[in-house]
């Protein structure tokens, strides 16, 4: 019996994000548009779906997908490319294709390629190495920031500057990980802060040249980045409203509007449901979820499943926290979901591979 739990933690995990996300969506049905269907019907789908590609993932060996990281990072991009021809527009951005009525969205996908490509370069860098001289630690960087850069532009253009973060967030933790000379990131942070220094300087005090530089579009997408202290926006206010009244124990029922509630915005809908007491179960259950992914990984001789996995911790990690604040009004709002929990086809496929490739790591440690 203990055999049996040890070896199937995952698929446990697994279970309970598909119940809590199905009450959750089913609570915010309230407040959806009829024309979306039946949601929570259509995230079931979504799941068994994903645990088909888990069983089929699994039981390919890891190397071969590292071996073909290169061309799945190559077709995602043309992927990205082909959306400002063939994209479907939603919510003002060309981020998805429909095909019969299904929205994919590519960027999604690019995460897990970066992941997959990001760890094959590094392990190639270090092969036989157990570290690098300083004139191969930069080519890595500038090697990996080529890889970061070119989806990051094709995304960012869509616009879903939440998943350009995503891009960030994953290259940089594995670059973090893989033992390059933490000097690095100083200098990094250093040119960032004086860029971002230049940066505000221009969008407050010089907003003509920002906009001839940078675009209308761009401007409004930094002010309302921006503006995310100041706690305003329907969607903001009501989702605090929804949350801060929701008590110990929560409502019967979801007691305001606020749009994207059963995607962005679904830690509102279930923590207006649960209330408190809810919402610290559900936030223990993500921080176990996230502490058996590191476990995992410091467990790890590999050193290239190593850098594999903790991307993939590094994802989850960062995307459950931006989602969670960001319904709080403690981070910006970026369009990012709750892994495994919010509505969305292509991000619940994107994680639940992600789950397939951690299976097929444990299972190599295992053989």
């Amino acid at each position: 019996m203990k055999t049996f739990i040890k070896n199937n933690i995952l698929n446990f995990y697994i279970l309970i994000f598909l119940i809590i996300s199905f009450i959750s969506i089913s609570k915010a049905s309230l407040y959806l548009s009829s024309t979306l269907g039946n949601l929570y019907f259509k995230q079931v789908i979504w799941f068994l779906v994903g645990f088909i590609f888990i069983l089929f993932i699994r039981r390919i060996k890891i190397k071969k997908f590292y071996n073909i990281s290169l061309y799945l990072y190559l077709l995602n991009n043309i992927f990205l490319a082909g959306l400002f021809l063939f994209g479907k527009e939603i919510n003002s951005s060309k981020a998805w294709y429909s095909i019969f009525n299904v929205n994919l969205q590519p960027s999604e996908l690019m995460k897990i390629s970066l992941i997959l490509l990001n760890s094959y370069v590094i392990y190639k860098f270090y092969k036989n190495k157990s570290t690098l001289k300083k004139k191969e630690e930069f080519k890595l960087i500038l090697t990996l920031l080529f890889i970061l850069i070119v989806p990051s532009i094709l995304t960012f253009l869509e616009p879903d500057t939440g998943a350009v973060i995503c891009y960030f967030v994953i290259t940089f933790s594995m670059l973090y990980i893989s033992g390059i000379d933490k000097r690095w990131f100083y200098l990094f942070f250093a040119v960032l802060f004086l860029g971002i220094i230049f940066f505000l300087y221009l969008f407050y005090f010089d907003q003509t040249k920002f906009i001839s530089i940078f675009g209308t579009s761009f401007f409004y997408r930094i002010e309302r980045i921006l503006d995310w202290g100041s706690k305003s926006g329907m969607q903001l206010n009501n989702s605090l409203i929804a949350i801060g009244s929701s008590g110990l124990t929560g409502h019967s029922e979801i007691p305001i509007y606020y749009p994207e509630a059963g995607t962005d915005f679904i830690f509102t809908s279930y923590s207006s449901t649960y209330g408190l007491v809810g919402s610290i179960v559900l936030l223990i259950i993500l921080f176990s979820f996230d502490l058996y992914l590191l476990k995992i990984t410091k467990k790890l001789v590999n050193k290239q499943n190593k850098y594999t996995l903790f991307g993939i911790f590094s994802l989850f990690f960062y995307q459950q926290v931006q989602n969670i604040a960001m319904t709080m009004g403690l981070l910006p709002i970026t369009g990012i979901t709750l892994p495994l929990i919010s509505y969305g086809g292509s991000s619940v496929l994107c994680f639940l591979i992600l789950i397939g490739i951690v299976e097929s790591i444990l299972k190599e440690k295992k053989a």
